[in-house]
């Protein structure tokens, strides 16, 4: 996994540090040291410890090689960066956020949100086949990281021109050859050298498909002399053959397996490093990331066992100040002064610019810069956005230089699994198309299998902040004993003991809708909807008759509009952000089977605010409330409040401490207060409550100012996972004196 490396260094460089003097000597009658840093994954920790040995000493490098790890260590420090520095580097670094491409969900549009946050799988489907995707990861990030960190050197084409003379190698995984990368973009050839195969996607380089250095080359001893070096000082940090005892597992044998060709390489190649340093890394691995204090300090002792050798080297004469220093040029923002676009042959101009939010002659924030990159990429449209920084010549600042490429896979298999109380089991497959009428449309259909049939169809064309087009068709169903003051305004016909009713609800619901987005977070719908409802029950008696009994047959014809801002970080465990949902509903028409039909609309809003009070501590506040306007006759579409979930249909709403569909009315207000103990990583302990005011009118009695006549606590425990949250929580109500157990697995559909 030499790959993983790739992200070490990469993620975060929010601190300044002086940087030591390391530079090229005016001198020629010393001998010439070369440095050479083998790949190892996050072993490559030992790297830095080493380097901050040879920086104690003012030992003078005269040139780098580097394959993967190695490769981004090395070009750092020949970029400018002292071994203290790399060390301040790695101690900012979120390795998960790095390697992955889980983009923060500001990155997407609502659309995009609400289609991806219900798929634990998603496959490319060609030509009715399934195919695996090239990598689990674009290498995005990393890339977008390493960038910033080599901003200052991002003219020098010549990586010999830079302040230590680099290379670093490739392996072009059509042929199988070594590739040696030494000029073009260092942030691109980097990040070349580090594409472990199946983690990160191939880099495309000057016609030549890279990945992984190590898969050939992971110790360039032989490249580096070549350049004339005549000492040469090794850093390997490889795995050692492991004995019978130590292989106790199948990733064991094959990780040995694998390791047969480079270790014995460096039986060779050890013997021919004038200065070899082998730190003290059995027992890590290459995803050892956490561990990486003990890594480098490991690496500073393996360099101090060769101090007497080390301290023979040619050192810099005089304090030697890099020009440029990498923590002077690297600044919090960056003036943009021209932007130009290559690879977009589908994708006008304006729709990358409108995702990146960003123009010519622009000053953006290095956080609005990658926010807007995250949002490209978060289209799925393109496979990759790989740039350079150019100063411009006639003005302060830099051109920026992209060239993306278009994801040539406009088909998706997509599945998932689910459990709750209400809908039971569920099986999701979903089949998205791109691309299927215009460039910027998507159409994805959901077919949910399991003990509620149901299908939910959406057709989107995205146009930023322009108009977008939906249509949405959804149908869903499910058997519950529900409150009967929700289907019943003449009890007197059914007895007023009758209390709960067995039904079964069927629900289908078409939308037509256009969509605008403002101010980056908002989006305004309105559109015209469709809905038939039909709700019957097998064990209701009707003048001594047991036959079925039909309470709702109708179809329903409105127009709508809603408000919605959405910041949360986590749909269902929310560190911070804000939300805001504001809907209206006016219905219009009705089918022949409610008579008595008068027109009359819905409004209802709510709205919370997550915040953390630590990295393991965070809360959510919540408000809501909703009441109908006009005709009070069709109680099918009033307030029904009870359960736990999301994604309810109509105007249900969940409520600890009761049942589903227990508590009714056409108004009701709702407060709510969670707290988030995350106790270990995605591994949660929730405290929550909620208070409730519902019936029939409140805000015209005034009734939804006073004490909550209704309350519900509840203490659960959920893990994050990528199926979606498994979650288990007992919950309580006062007024019921009786508790309540709600389980959910997998994403809501």
């Amino acid at each position: 996994m030499k790959q993983l490396i790739i992200i070490i260094i990469i993620t975060s460089m929010s601190f300044c540090t002086h940087a030591q003097g390391i530079g090229n000597s005016d001198r020629t009658d010393e001998p010439k040291v070369g440095l050479v840093l083998s790949g190892g994954g996050a072993k490559g920790f030992a790297h830095i410890g080493v380097l901050k040995v040879i920086d104690s000493l003012g030992i003078k490098i005269d040139y780098i090689a580097g394959t993967s790890m190695g490769a981004i260590v090395g070009s750092l420090y020949a970029s400018g960066y002292s071994g203290k520095q790399l060390d301040s580097i790695f101690k900012n670094l979120d390795f998960d956020k790095v390697i992955s491409d889980d983009l923060p969900r500001s990155a997407k549009t609502f659309y995009e949100r609400d289609n991806d946050e219900k798929y634990a799988v998603n496959l490319p489907f060609d030509k009715f086949k399934v195919k695996l995707p090239s990598a689990l990861s674009r290498g995005q990030n990393v890339f977008n990281l390493l960038s910033k960190l080599t901003l200052h050197v991002s003219d020098v084409e010549q990586f010999n021109q830079l302040p230590i003379p680099f290379f670093c190698i490739a392996t072009n995984i059509e042929n199988g050859e070594a590739v040696v990368l030494e000029s073009g973009n260092l942030a691109l050839a980097v990040t070349a050298s580090g594409a472990f195969p199946s983690l990160f996607q191939p880099i495309e380089i000057d016609n030549n498909l890279l990945v992984d250095g190590g898969v050939v080359n992971n110790y360039p001893i032989h490249e580096i002399k070549a350049k004339g070096m005549d000492i040469i000082i090794g850093v390997d940090v490889q795995d050692d053959l492991r004995d019978r005892k130590e292989l106790t597992s199948a990733p064991d044998v094959l990780l040995q397996i694998n390791n047969f060709r480079t270790i014995n390489d460096m039986k060779l190649k050890s013997k021919i490093t004038d200065i070899y340093i082998h730190p003290d890394i059995k027992d890590f691995t290459v995803v050892s990331f956490s561990e990486g204090e003990k890594i480098i300090k490991n690496g500073k002792e393996a360099a101090l066992n060769s101090i007497e050798k080390l301290k023979t080297l040619p050192t810099y004469k005089t304090d030697h100040a890099l020009q440029p220093n990498p923590c002077e040029s690297s600044a919090d923002s960056i003036k943009i002064n021209l932007i130009t676009i290559k690879g977009n042959n589908r994708y006008t101009r304006s729709y990358v610019i409108g995702k990146l939010k960003f123009k010519d002659d622009t000053k953006v924030s290095y956080e609005d810069f990658n926010r807007g990159v995250n949002n490209l990429i978060a289209t799925n449209n393109f496979d990759a956005f790989k740039y350079q920084f150019k100063k411009s010549k006639d003005k302060k600042g830099y051109d920026l230089h992209a060239t993306l490429t278009e994801n040539e896979i406009t088909t998706f298999l997509k599945l998932g699994l689910h459990y709750d109380d209400l809908y039971k089991s569920a099986a999701l497959v979903n089949l998205t198309k791109k691309r299927l009428l215009f460039d910027n449309d998507v159409a994805s259909l959901d077919i949910i299998l399991g003990d509620n049939v149901r299908y939910n169809f959406e057709y989107f064309i995205d146009k930023g902040f322009y108009w977008s087009i939906g249509l949405t068709s959804r149908y869903n169903q499910f058997r519950k004993n529900v409150n009967s003051e929700l289907l019943i305004t003449d009890f007197d016909t059914f007895g007023s003991e009758l209390n709960k009713i067995d039904i079964e609800l069927q629900d289908q619901t078409n939308q037509l809708y256009m969509q605008t987005l403002f101010r980056k977070d908002f989006s305004l719908s309105i559109g015209a909807e469709h809905k038939r409802l039909k709700i019957k029950s097998e064990t209701i008696t009707v003048n001594s008759q047991t036959d079925e009994f039909l309470f709702e047959s109708t179809d329903y014809g409105s127009v709508f509009g809603t408000l919605k801002l959405d910041t949360y970080d986590n749909k269902y465990f929310p560190k911070k952000g804000v939300y805001f949902n504001g809907d209206l509903h006016w219905y219009l028409l009705s089918s022949q089977f409610n008579m008595n039909f008068n027109p009359f609309s819905i409004v209802k809003a709510d709205m919370g605010y997550a915040f953390s009070v630590s990295d393991k501590l965070a809360f959510n506040l919540k408000t809501e409330g909703g009441f109908k306007l006009g005709e009070n006759t069709t109680n099918t579409l009033d307030f029904a409040l009870g359960g736990y979930g999301n994604n309810f249909i109509n105007n249900f709403i969940p409520f600890y401490g009761y049942d589903f569909i227990s508590l009714t009315g056409n108004s009701y207000v709702k407060a709510s207060a969670s707290a988030d103990y995350e106790i270990f990583k995605k591994h949660h302990i929730t405290l929550e409550g909620n208070w409730a005011n519902v019936d029939d009118g409140i805000f015209d009695s005034g009734e939804w100012f006073t004490l909550p006549d209704y309350r519900g606590y509840a203490l659960g425990y959920g893990i994050d996972t990528f199926l979606g949250p498994i979650e288990a929580k007992y919950s309580y109500s006062p007024e019921r004196g009786k508790g309540i157990w709600y389980f959910n697995i997998g994403f809501w559909f």
